[in-house]
């Protein structure tokens, strides 16, 4: 896929939508895009290249752009092998190239790549930049989003910032849907852990004038770029984006399944109208986190296994754990038929993370839900929605 991003300033990327799961986990319905830019000028720079899946058309998109000339550079974002698999190929390609880079990929291309690239490096630091001519080139390190080697670049002729992975999104670039989804599920699973290190980009990069952002995946943002930030700005600072509760459950027999099914309406009698119910035994868990990163309350409804939690069950908090999970407030519902132990475990974990409140009226179903059940499902909403 080509097309004109400014008078000199190229797409050159490719959709692919032969992947079923991105990094062997994510489910990519509509595909996902991997970007790839190129500069024109009395230099000429291509803004990396793409996923080995991809090889033969983004090659053909190059060799179209440039028209039997010459790459002067490629500049290094990201080491991720869905954006460096062809930087060997490029330079047989393009022997005269030079490859611009910061310290640590430096240090690092040698885990991907057995020749030895070293003596074409242009390394770059905080702030340097490098002049293509008309175009001006200023690199800013971006080190734990997601990986220790990221930077971004910012084009100070036409304001573009070529932002790496962030502000990027799961589907191809001719999947019609709403940005938000599918970058908010790409955010949080991908770089939910390091809000602190987003934060500190986003705080380099404030006194910029953009005027278009270029992630290595999804769309190109080019209007009202204030809300893409500010959605950074919320989820990169752990804040709730949204008012509503996610019950996240699993039910063996179909017991704590109908227990939910009378909480929900439990929740739209005390005027709580944003609900999102997920079924975990069955739901695309990192669909579940999004969710649960997007509202500011949590409801975790869940059966006794083995003396511990439903696997599950389990796999939820501790990858809300592992991305960091914190100021929401939850509520917990535990079913145990003679010894209920999951509402301890769940408080185990939930204590290992950030400013959870955890509300004290906790449910305790023994098998089947009866009228005390129903009764404390009650006053667990109550302390939930409390203050609101």
């Amino acid at each position: 896929m080509r097309f004109k991003i400014t008078d000199t300033i190229e797409y050159v990327g490719v959709n692919d939508r032969t992947i079923d799961l991105f990094e062997s986990q994510y489910i990519v319905p509509n595909g996902v895009s991997y970007n790839s830019y190129i500069i024109k000028d009395e230099k000429t720079v291509i803004m990396d290249t793409v996923d080995r899946r991809a090889t033969n058309e983004w090659i053909g998109n190059i060799e179209k752009a440039l028209q039997e000339k010459e790459a002067d550079y490629i500049v290094i974002s990201h080491l991720e092998p869905d954006h460096s698999a062809n930087i060997e190929l490029l330079t047989t390609k393009y022997p005269k190239m030079k490859i611009i880079l910061n310290q640590k990929a430096a240090e690092m291309m040698p885990h991907f790549f057995d020749i030895d690239l070293s003596n074409r490096f242009v390394i770059v630091k905080e702030g340097d930049v490098v002049d293509l001519g008309n175009h001006k080139l200023q690199f800013f390190m971006a080190p734990m989003v997601h990986w220790p080697e990221v930077m971004v670049t910012y084009e100070q002729t036409e304001k573009v910032l070529f932002t790496a992975d962030g502000f990027g999104k799961f589907g191809t670039l001719d999947t019609d849907e709403e940005w938000a989804c599918e970058a908010r599920r790409y955010y949080f699973n991908i770089c939910g852990k390091y809000g602190a290190q987003v934060q500190l980009l986003l705080k380099k990069v404030a006194n910029l004038n953009i005027n278009t952002i270029c992630p290595l995946h999804g769309p190109i943002l080019k209007e009202n770029l204030s809300y893409y930030i500010n959605k950074y700005d919320v989820w990169s600072s752990y804040k709730p984006e949204d008012k509503g509760v996610l019950i996240a459950y699993n039910s063996i027999h179909g017991n704590t399944g109908k227990a939910i099914e009378t909480l929900e309406e439990i929740l739209k009698e005390n005027g709580e109208e944003n609900i999102v119910v997920s079924d975990l035994a069955r739901a695309d868990i990192a669909e579940v986190i999004e969710d649960a990163f997007r509202y500011d309350k949590l409801i975790i409804a869940t059966p006794t296994y083995d003396a511990g939690l439903f696997p599950t069950t389990e796999l939820f908090l501790r990858e809300l754990k592992h991305k960091n999970y914190q100021k929401r407030k939850v509520g917990i519902i535990q079913n145990g038929s003679w010894a209920p132990m999951a509402a301890k475990c769940i408080k185990d974990i939930l204590g290992e993370m950030k400013d959870i409140n955890i509300c004290e009226n906790i449910v305790t179903i023994k098998t089947r839900m009866n009228d005390t059940n129903i009764s404390e499902m009650n006053d667990l909403v109550k302390e939930l929605l409390g203050g609101e």
